[in-house]
């Protein structure tokens, strides 16, 4: 296998950054292909921890050809201020890409963001007020400013005046607040625009020719598939599509090209933000994960909501990206629980649901089905074959491929890089 997929199976947070990285090193090519940087990853080398938004993890091997497809949505602020904080690291950048057909974030994104969501009220998504969603909306609506456009002075002016235009006034009669002053942006891009004008390639065509070469690619998925924009929580969802086909889009290759892909998997869940979490615990053992697990958003710093594992979720993950495996990630926070529960199921006004239900007004009424499993007290973080995890931890993860009918491939039990059990290669 040459060209794996890796995305997100639950509500984004599940750990893609390490087992991204930990793939990373077989792969000689790491692509994102969707999203803004309201994604985090972080990833833990030897003592070291880097926390990553735009740039794919793969940076962090000096060999590897990193790119950012023409799927994602940029923010040049943020992408600068990344290389910067890189580079003082010691990490070397010459070997990212960007695609001259990505989409970018303007401060106007920004605060239509801002004042859109404080308009909902109670009503709100749950947005990093990042700008993507109205990054996304300019996209879809034809008015959006790429990459290209950035890189040529005039064509970057000519579009920039025409948004400001309608834009300003949206902000000024509808939110009541002040626009943007066009020489002020223009400038600040402009200087973004030299900065970035020598990562700039047809991210499509190296892929391309990787393909051709045989070489090992590793797509890497934001968030997770109960955001995507078709099959997640809508309205609660993100604004691209965190699933395995987007990558196909979101890169510029077709989907013959993908041999594998691959689900990543808390051994609990998660979920940031507004919206339905069918297992969510708002007891001490919803805190013990969130303490335990360091359950604060890479990005935002917020509180995770934390639940139990949710099968139903998972299989339906499973289906909508045809998954070949999950890597579990988090078992090791697990360690002291008691008893631990896995939903297998959701009862809804009488009714036993076994597939995740399309309306919103249904899960939020669902409660789960719960099994019951007798959790384990020792260390696992020092587990390097799954032999060696303790019996009920071994029970946990096989009756997890049982309700999902998905292999698990990879087991993490820590932060750092060794802590993974590898039960199948991946490439």
């Amino acid at each position: 296998m040459s060209v794996v997929v890796l995305i997100g199976a639950q509500w984004g947070d599940e750990g893609k950054g390490k087992i991204t990285d930990f793939l990373a090193r077989q792969a000689d090519i790491v692509v994102r292909y969707q999203g803004g940087n309201n994604a985090g990853h972080t990833v833990v080398v030897g003592e070291e921890e880097y926390r990553l938004h735009l740039i794919p993890s793969g940076i962090l091997y000096p060999e590897k050809m990193c790119l950012i497809g023409n799927g994602v949505v940029i923010d040049p602020a943020v992408l600068v201020a990344e290389l910067e904080y890189l580079q003082k690291k010691g990490i070397a950048t010459d070997n990212l890409r960007i695609s001259p057909r990505a989409h970018l974030i303007m401060p106007y994104h920004k605060k239509l963001d801002e004042v859109q969501e404080e308009k909902k009220g109670q009503n709100k998504i749950g947005t990093t007020r990042r700008g993507i969603g109205p990054a996304y909306m300019d996209k879809a609506a034809r008015t959006g400013i790429r990459v290209v456009d950035l890189l040529d002075r005039d064509e970057f002016a000519r579009k920039l005046e025409n948004n400001l235009e309608d834009v300003n006034f949206l902000l000024k009669r509808v939110y009541e607040v002040d626009g943007f002053d066009f020489e002020e942006v223009f400038n600040e891009y402009m200087r973004y625009a030299e900065i970035l004008r020598p990562y700039v390639a047809d991210t499509s065509v190296i892929l391309h020719e990787a393909l051709e070469a045989e070489k090992k690619i590793l797509f890497e998925g934001a968030q997770g598939t109960l955001l995507d924009l078709d099959h997640g929580t809508y309205p609660y969802v993100t604004s691209s599509h965190p699933t395995a086909g987007a990558a196909c889009i979101g890169a510029g290759i077709g989907p013959t090209e993908i041999d594998k892909a691959v689900g990543v998997i808390k051994a609990y869940t998660t979920r940031v933000g507004e919206g339905p979490f069918p297992t969510e615990l708002k007891d001490e053992i919803g805190q013990h994960l969130r303490e335990m697990g360091r359950e604060y958003g890479t990005t935002t710093g917020r509180p995770r909501r934390c639940g139990w594992f949710d099968g139903v979720a998972a299989r339906y993950a499973a289906r909508i990206n045809g998954l070949d495996s999950f890597a579990l990630t988090k078992l090791d926070v697990l360690t002291g629980v008691e008893t631990i529960k896995i939903c297998v199921g959701y009862r809804f006004q009488g009714e036993v649901l076994r597939e995740f239900p399309a309306s919103l007004k249904v899960l939020t009424q669902c409660e789960p089905i719960y099994e019951e499993l007798p959790g384990w007290a020792e260390d696992i973080s020092g587990a390097r074959d799954f032999s060696d995890l303790p019996q009920a931890a071994q029970n946990y993860v096989r009756r997890i491929e049982e309700i999902t009918g998905t292999r698990v491939s990879l087991i993490g039990v820590g932060t750092r890089r060794s802590q993974t059990i590898v039960r199948e290669e991946i490439f």
